[in-house]
């Protein structure tokens, strides 16, 4: 008589999220946060259509022009409107934060992997490059590295991504070396299972959870970051909007003309408060350790 096979828990997960979305629904700041973090999206998204002027158009005669019904936020030093260019500024922003995430994400998954899955050597030298790069201060790094490279998007997507990935590697190596012992991954290597077959189809999904809370509690820091890079000239190029050279700009009007800087500091902190909370609610819904 055959041994009944235990059955993969990816047959469990339709549940498993859908509890998991009931619980997240249960803390209203998290739930806030998301709808503020959907309402960024749309704008990041939808910046041409909602944007009331062109971002980068010059009219001198309104320089440093005040609030009104015309411009909501203003002018800056160039006559351009600031509500246009914080519009753009959060597609700059959240791209930079998505993509960056995105890369260290797929880097941190599978160095994790080959160091909790493998052992070893790969995990000496994996888990040496782990401690290396955690020590390391991620902003100096970021802007050696943006130095070398140059300014611009795309190399602040490679520069972000390429420095973020230690802290996905070591969560995924403490999860795989956990799973890597359950008896569903142990017969699936019996049964003549590769293992790039039981890091896709076993290990993987069970680490979604993980991917889903490291990429959105990643996503404020890389929005800091690519501010702090623009406001130091190592960012984005001119005339592209961001919030972090739109501050770099407002200096010298810090105190004459405070809207100036007060509107892209304004859109820095919700976007960063928005994504923190709603990691931390991701965090307490989807870790079945913290679920109450």
């Amino acid at each position: 008589m055959k041994r009944k096979r235990e059955p993969s828990p990816v047959l469990t997960y339709r549940g498993y999220y859908r509890e998991s979305w009931e619980l997240l629904k249960r803390d209203p700041l998290a739930m806030v946060s998301l709808v503020i973090v959907i309402f960024l999206v749309i704008i990041a998204v939808f910046a041409p259509l909602i944007a009331p002027y062109d971002p980068d158009k010059q009219v001198l005669s309104q320089k440093l022009m005040d609030p009104c019904l015309e411009h909501w936020f203003g002018c800056d030093k160039h006559g351009r409107d600031i509500l246009s260019r914080c519009i753009y500024g959060c597609r700059v922003s959240l791209s930079v934060g998505l993509v960056s995430q995105i890369i260290a994400t797929v880097i941190g998954y599978f160095m994790g992997v080959c160091a909790g899955y493998f052992g070893g050597k790969a995990d000496a030298v994996i888990s040496f490059l782990i401690q290396v790069f955690s020590s390391l201060p991620d902003l100096l790094l970021a802007m050696a590295l943006m130095f070398a490279l140059g300014s611009g998007l795309v190399n602040l997507y490679i520069s972000l991504g390429v420095l973020a990935w230690a802290r996905t590697a070591r969560l995924i190596r403490g999860t795989v070396l956990q799973l890597k012992e359950k008896e569903y991954v142990k017969s699936c290597k019996v049964d003549g299972g590769s293992d790039l077959r039981v890091i896709l189809r076993h290990l993987l999904p069970n680490c979604i959870p993980t991917l889903i809370i490291t990429v959105t509690m990643g996503i404020p820091s890389a929005i800091l970051s690519e501010a702090s890079l623009s406001f130091l000239g190592l960012g984005v190029r001119s005339p592209m909007a961001s919030w972090g050279s739109m501050i770099a700009e407002s200096q010298e009007f810090f105190r004459s003309k405070a809207f100036y800087s007060l509107f892209p500091g304004l859109c820095i902190i919700v976007a960063v408060i928005a994504f923190n909370t709603l990691g931390d609610g991701l965090r307490d819904a989807l870790d079945p350790k913290l679920r109450k």
